[in-house]
């Protein structure tokens, strides 16, 4: 009645594994994965749901995923034997040790958490307390925002997965950086996010009670993304920068909304400002240049691999006025993720994402 199946053409796969894919990021992985046509799953690991099918915790999944098991998998543990690429979704300071067996083992690994992101293990320090678990493997990192660094991500074999806030903020600044248009030392930004940002777990100010109808302001003056942010924005200046930021959380599950303002150097025309983000961006497949008379919304980006930016120009103030909107689990974490593993294997950066 329905005709013969026809099969699905052949392509090489890559056998792929998600360490800590429980939590927020983790689950999220898994519904790109499930759609990839090259990374094959095959290999997902969590400590407090070992034993359990993955159809437990993630719905939708192709009924041969569902049916894997997570699987408790220590570091030690001869894990490179059951994949090529590996995607670690766990807190910073876990990641590290599963990097450098797997590295050692020659694997390819994308870190989700902070371990890998700043170059200057004081840096790691300075922002996370501790000293860095790992130092001797920042050298070989590559932080993971295709946009900005995908000739070294073509050859990357241990890719630094960026934070939310850190992508919502470097991706609309840096053309404005790297031409020289703004005071470096002007720039404010002020960043609204779902509560999903904060991973899966329990805490009593991201409960359901503390959050709905509520908004508040966090890790302020020194957010811990800070360290990363500035060393991206430094490297688009050609110089160091010191940024004010104060993120928000919001009564949203998933969402990020980043305003961004700088004086600038010299008078400035809303044109040449879309002018500068299209010669940036007109190309891109996940950056959005809006029109002049739209601004960039939460829900637009929602469950994609896209990031929204617009660019305005305060006349009175001369300043310059970016916005940029993404969601905080897709191209500020985990689809993004994948974008840059796609381009570590060679494949086409949409693969698994358009």
């Amino acid at each position: 009645m329905f005709g013969p199946r026809k099969e699905r053409s052949q392509l090489p796969s890559v056998r792929t594994a998600v360490v800590g894919a429980s939590g927020y990021s983790g689950q999220e992985l898994l519904r790109y994965l499930a759609r990839h046509p090259v990374f094959k799953l095959g290999l997902v690991t969590s400590r407090q749901s070992a034993g359990q099918p993955l159809s437990q915790f993630v719905h939708g999944l192709p009924r041969e995923l569902g049916a894997l098991t997570f699987v408790d998998a220590a570091p030690e543990l001869a894990l490179g034997e059951k994949a090529d690429l590996f995607f670690l979704a766990v807190p910073h300071g876990t990641a590290a040790p599963y990097a450098v067996a797997l590295r050692e083992a020659g694997k390819t690994v994308v870190d989700l958490s902070a371990d890998f992101r700043t170059t200057d293990p004081a840096i790691y320090k300075e922002f996370y307390g501790h000293e860095h678990p790992a130092p001797v493997l920042l050298k070989e990192s590559v932080y993971g925002i295709p946009e900005i660094h995908r000739k070294r991500l073509k050859s990357a074999k241990l890719i630094a997965a960026p934070g939310c806030f850190p992508t919502s903020i470097i991706l609309p600044l840096a053309p404005f950086l790297c031409s020289g248009w703004i005071e470096p030392e002007t720039i404010v930004v002020s960043s609204l996010t779902g509560v999903s940002g904060a991973g899966r777990k329990v805490e009593l100010r991201l409960l359901f009670g503390e959050v709905t109808d509520n908004m508040y302001t966090y890790s302020v003056p020194k957010h811990r993304h800070l360290g990363e942010i500035e060393q991206e924005l430094s490297l688009a200046a050609g110089g160091k920068v010191t940024i004010t930021f104060v993120p928000h959380l919001v009564p949203i599950h998933r969402g990020m909304l980043s305003t961004i303002t700088a004086k600038l150097r010299q008078p400035k025309t809303e044109a040449d400002a879309q002018a500068l983000l299209q010669e940036a961006y007109g190309q891109e497949p996940f950056v959005e240049v809006l029109p002049p008379g739209q601004m960039p919304e939460s829900r637009h980006v929602a469950h994609s691999n896209r990031i929204q930016v617009a660019a305005r120009i305060d006349d009175r103030t001369n300043r310059l006025l970016l916005f940029s909107s993404l969601d905080n689990l897709g191209k500020g974490n985990a689809s993004q993720a994948i974008q840059a593993a796609n381009l570590a294997f060679g494949l086409e950066e949409t693969s698994g994402l358009a």
